[in-house]
Parts: structure tokens; sequence; C-alpha cells
């Protein structure tokens, strides 16, 4: 079993933020965080890449490249994901 498919099988929330916490650093965390909000931010397309980085304090770099991801690269995480949220509301 690969740790995509180990990641299937956790049932809630607290069993994945225990699993994430056992996985990764502290700062791959707050990285991961820090991604996930510049996405959703950036899908509300209400704040340039300057204004994103000052509210998160992220880098320019690291904006543009989860813009990049978001509408761009093939894999389409992020949109599948702030597609159901959005479905969830």
């Amino acid at each position: 079993m690969n740790l995509y498919e180990a990641i299937l099988l956790l049932n809630n929330r607290q069993e994945c933020e225990n699993f994430l916490k056992d996985l990764c650093t502290p700062k791959e965390l707050k990285d991961f965080n820090d991604r996930w909000e510049i996405a959703k931010l950036l899908d509300e397309g209400q704040l340039s890449y300057r204004e994103i980085a000052e509210q998160t304090q992220a880098s320019l770099t690291t904006i543009t490249r989860v813009a990049r991801f978001l509408k761009d690269e093939p894999y389409r995480g992020y949109r599948t994901l702030l597609d159901r949220m959005k479905q969830n509301d």
C-alpha cells in the first residue's frame, strides 16, 4: 500500500491531523496550510498577489506557484477540493 492509499483510509479530521503531524515537520505542515490558504484566496479572486502576500506572509514566488498549479497544471488537486467545498456550502 502506498502513501496515497493509506491517506484514503483515514476516517476523520482528527485521524488526518494525527497522521500528518507524525508524517510532517511543523514547518512542512505550515507550508501546506499556507499554500491551501493561498489557493482559496486566489480562487476567490478578490485580492492581488501582493495583497495575498501581505495577508499570508507568503512569498510572491509561492503565490505564483500555487496560481500556476491552480490554473495551468493538469493535476487539478486544488481545483478538485475547491469545487467540492463549494458544493458542500
